[in-house]
């Protein structure tokens, strides 16, 4: 677990990992109200998401951020 994401509380990391979820949220916006960078976040969401399930959001944050400059 990234050591930033340890300073924050449960419902933090939730809230985290439901923004990083969404197809609304950039990481600079997470960033920005959290103190966590894309790195970071990343680290929290591998370690609260089955593999499987953080295997597909990348894959999926990817491929949206090759079609739109500024997705994620």
């Amino acid at each position: 677990m990234p050591s930033q994401s340890r300073a924050l509380s449960e419902a933090q990391q939730s809230a985290v990992v439901e923004m990083a979820l969404s197809d609304h949220v950039r990481f600079s916006q997470i960033e920005d109200q959290f103190g966590l960078a894309e790195k970071d976040v990343k680290a929290l969401m591998r370690s609260r998401l089955k593999p499987g399930s953080y295997r597909a959001w990348r894959k999926r944050v990817r491929t949206f951020s090759d079609r739109r400059e500024h997705y994620k």
